[in-house]
């Protein structure tokens, strides 16, 4: 009786053992899936950004024994650095100017582009189509339409009889001519999304509307401007995050010239940190940064629940 028994329990112990097993097989291909990013995000991206915060506060240049200097490079950053701080302005207004023009050009075009008109996705495609083109490119196409001399925009200004400034080597002119460039490159992406949201406004409000005798315009402000709110906010904070880091139409086109009137905080980075070797003082305007854009990105979740619209 007693071998019976064994045996007949015998069998229960293989399908236990493989119940077990298996999830542990799943959880080793689960890691060895996973395994290759996190440890690309953790040499790439944590570990350099936490031991920038070290090399900050020290004189390090890549080739010197460093010292450490404690908070010295973020006093000399906001006591002496009179460059920091005109480098700082031009990033705030290329920033503001981006966001909301950005966003309000963004979604002129898309009211256009969800007409039922034939042909439009031509224009969606031409719209949008700048912002996969490469930024070297659109640089020198651009550069060479702000000559002064021969230039095509000088040159149709100078046929209606208007001379047309030096864009790019007059710092009075060449942040917005830089600016006018991000635009046209720029706003195909606020375009497609405020397009996405507006093919999904649900038709039976406007409907409802126009039968309570709402005219076009006041149907845009008081039923399609509020549902859109999510995606403008979306676009906001995308918006202000990617101009804050600018970097290759500046490099292209001015090189941060003339007399810094472009230079903006990514490339002054790149400048101090590669051009000047000092590695040291360009992790704290890196750091500076950002605080900067962490901050500004919290005021912003902040301030949602008082402009943005999620119910329709």
């Amino acid at each position: 009786m007693a071998n019976t028994q064994v045996s007949a329990s015998a069998p229960d112990v293989a399908p236990a053992r493989s119940r077990k097993e298996k999830p542990r097989r799943q959880n080793l291909a689960g890691w060895m899936f996973v395994g290759p990013v996190i440890f690309g995000v953790l040499a790439f991206q944590i570990v350099p950004v936490i031991a920038s915060l070290g090399v900050s506060m020290t004189n390090w240049t890549g080739l010197n024994e460093p010292d450490f200097l404690g908070l010295g490079n973020f006093v000399a950053l906001f006591t002496t650095d009179t460059r920091f701080y005109s480098t700082l302005l031009n990033t705030a207004i290329f920033t503001v100017a981006m966001v909301v023009l950005s966003i309000a050009i963004g979604l002129a075009l898309a009211v256009l582009c969800n007409q039922r008109i034939r042909g439009v996705g031509v224009f969606r495609t031409l719209y949008y189509s700048p912002a996969i083109t490469n930024v070297v490119a659109i640089g020198f196409v651009w550069f060479w339409l702000y000559e002064p001399n021969n230039g095509l925009i000088n040159s149709t200004l100078r046929g209606v009889g208007i001379t047309g400034p030096a864009w790019l080597s007059d710092p009075s002119t060449a942040l917005i001519a830089v600016i006018i460039v991000a635009l046209w490159q720029g706003v195909g992406y606020p375009m497609v999304i405020l397009l996405a949201g507006l093919q999904s406004i649900d038709k039976s409000l406007l409907e409802a509307a126009t039968v309570d005798g709402a005219s076009n315009w006041l149907r845009f402000w008081r039923v399609t401007f509020p549902l859109l709110t999510p995606s403008i906010f979306f676009l906001t904070i995308m918006q202000f995050i990617s101009s804050f880091q600018v970097f290759g139409i500046i490099y292209v086109m001015t090189s941060g010239g003339p007399n810094n009137a472009t230079s903006v905080l990514i490339f002054e980075i790149y400048q101090v940190a590669f051009a000047q070797g000092r590695l040291g003082y360009a992790s704290a305007m890196g750091w500076v940064l950002f605080l900067i854009v962490g901050l500004v990105t919290v005021f912003q979740w902040k301030m949602e629940k008082r402009w943005v619209h999620y119910d329709s």
